[in-house]
């Protein structure tokens, strides 16, 4: 219904978007990670909607796949309410059904409302009225599993089978569900984890060609989506959308590629995209015959959508436009949007008020991946508190990082208190300081990203709430109601704070060249053994995508051109002044 979807934001963000957004057709991904997290908001909403909750404890077997089909269901059995009820309401101002396609952008079904708002025709008019009632379809309730994510639990001391592990079962507790929708995978390729995906047939086509529950990569560029949409082919699995996500210019964890800009990536697709139809079909043809399952005559729909930093009803247009993607991501604006995520009334104030000094990439994520983190969250200034008072680390209390084998068989949380104490012993030297900064880093996000939904449900009233946002929070001053967000995607409005803004390509590789200058510092303090050749490499491939931006401006409307090309000449100049690698 809507050409933007809202990525999974944290673990507590978008924990139930769905519940809030879905019946306005509007598409939302709820992350997996956390089935603590999961239990609690099941218990929640159970008790808000007076549904019966039966508790599944976390001794129970295979309770972490159980915990999530049960709440994916009951979010399944509630959205389908919600759409009766909205589609039973009447077309009066303000009005369930009103809001719905109020909010439509324009397509076919919105001139379909609008002729139905003019018409005088009573019988007419009552008609073109129930055909809308029927067109009124609900968003998908998609989910996300970050493949890396993958810690095997021990039970009375042995480490239980690979079936149990956490993605292992985040899959199955989704695949077992009732819902029709996607699931989204992202951090890279898990083969075992894919592999999994082979067992459970809502992931195939039926008799009908249709596929109850499709598969979303998240990539960050064509050769990874390529190479993983083989992977899956091979085993009769069809990928229905590749998700491009900018590295650096995103909320939540940041995988920087080697210098390769959004720009020049979608670019590639647009040129490929066919192929990805054409190139894998044979393939999964092949793998599906093989199977002895249901053979597709023609090759099943191929999206692109791409995520990160947009902020703009202008520069959303131009990546439809110009690249032929089929939709887009907002995520971190929609922090800002108390009916659709959950945040905290003070990390609502502290996101309103946020510069460009208070969103940094930090090394605190336990995975050794950057993080996009607010600097003056709660969970930032416990951390900062606990070291000051000479107990740094967290108590770890859901332990799904622990993944750090070097002090325990069983593996430990590079956020933990045992392991930073364990960690720092090691390092007697005063000289070592990058190397305690890098240990004291750690945040326990695990449990501090579900903050947002425990402290405002007053789950946990002593939550401490990190926050992951993107970059462009910065450009958006208040809150917002999910009308005025909505309006402001498809240039309706404009809820920018300040019109001085950045273009976001601009941004992103602001962002590239200062990660290679801090990449090219650490390799010369020995923090990093990255090779003269990697940065090199680094630094050319920044260097053509600029090249690229020149060309690509030349399609923009001549008001944003010269900003945009005096913003290139001066990273440009950035790029030649500080990003000198080291020589071979």
């Amino acid at each position: 219904m809507h050409t933007f979807h809202i990525p999974v934001m944290g673990t507590g963000f978008s924990i139930d978007t769905p519940l809030r957004v879905a019946k306005y057709g509007i598409s939302s991904v709820i992350s997996l990670v956390d089935d603590v997290l999961i239990e609690q908001m099941r218990r929640f909403h159970c008790a808000r909607t007076n549904e019966p909750y039966l508790e599944i404890g976390g001794n129970e077997d295979d309770c972490r796949a159980r915990r999530i089909t049960a709440y994916l269901n009951l979010l399944d059995t509630l959205i389908v309410r919600q759409v009766a009820e909205l589609q039973s309401s009447p077309f009066e101002a303000s009005s369930e059904i009103t809001r719905y396609y109020e909010m439509l952008p324009e397509s076919p079904l919105k001139s379909l409302y609008s002729s139905m708002l003019t018409n005088t025709d009573p019988n007419t008019k009552a008609d073109m009225q129930k055909k809308l009632r029927e067109l009124a379809v609900p968003g998908e309730i998609d989910v996300n599993i970050m493949t890396k994510v993958d810690h095997i639990p021990y039970k009375n001391g042995k480490a239980m089978g690979p079936e149990f592990s956490d993605a292992m079962t985040a899959l199955r507790g989704y695949a077992n569900s009732s819902l029709c929708s996607s699931i989204v995978f992202s951090a890279g390729m898990n083969p075992k984890l894919y592999g999994y995906l082979a067992t459970f047939d809502d992931f195939f086509p039926d008799n009908n060609g249709f596929f109850k529950k499709k598969i979303i990569l998240k990539v960050s560029d064509y050769r990874s989506a390529m190479i993983q949409g083989k992977f899956l082919a091979k085993k009769g699995l069809w990928v229905s959308e590749y998700r491009v996500e900018s590295g650096l210019n995103c909320g939540g964890h940041g995988f920087a590629t080697k210098g390769l800009l959004m720009g020049p990536i979608l670019e590639e697709f647009r040129r490929r995209k066919e192929e990805l139809g054409s190139k894998l079909f044979p393939i999964f043809s092949t793998a599906i015959a093989t199977e002895g399952r249901t053979e597709l005559k023609s090759v099943p729909k191929v999206r692109v959508t791409a995520q990160g930093g947009i902020g703009t009803a202008e520069e959303d247009k131009f990546l439809r436009n110009h690249y032929e993607i089929d939709g887009t991501g907002w995520g971190t604006p929609f922090l800002l949007v108390p009916e659709a995520t959950n945040v905290d009334d003070e990390h609502l104030e502290k996101l309103a008020n946020a510069t460009d000094k208070d969103v940094y990439h930090s090394q605190s994520s336990p995975l050794n991946v950057l993080f996009s983190t607010l600097r003056n969250s709660a969970s930032e200034e416990k951390r900062l508190q606990r070291i000051k008072d000479g107990k740094p680390g967290s108590v770890c209390p859901k332990g799904f990082l622990q993944l750090n084998t070097e002090f325990s068989e069983q593996g430990l949380c590079t956020a933990s208190s045992l392991y930073q104490r364990k960690k720092l012993s090691q390092i007697d030297n005063e000289q070592q300081s990058a190397e305690r900064e890098q240990v004291l880093s750690k945040s326990c996000i695990c449990h501090d990203l579900a903050g947002g939904a425990t402290l405002k449900h007053g789950i946990d009233p002593e939550a401490t709430t990190a926050v992951c946002c993107g970059p462009n929070i910065v450009g958006f001053n208040r809150r917002f109601s999910l009308e005025e967000m909505v309006h402001h995607i498809y240039g309706r409005i404009s809820l920018l704070a300040d019109n001085d803004r950045p273009h976001m390509f601009i941004k992103e590789l602001k962002l590239y060249v200062d990660h290679l200058s801090d990449q090219i510092k650490q390799s010369s303090m020995n923090i990093l053994d990255n090779t003269p050749s990697y940065l090199n490499e680094f630094k050319d491939n920044l260097l053509k995508g600029i090249d690229y931006y020149r060309k690509l401006a030349e399609n923009f409307v001549e008001e944003r051109r010269g900003r945009f090309l005096g913003d290139l000449q001066r990273l440009r100049d950035s790029l030649d002044s500080t990003c000198k690698p080291l020589p071979a």
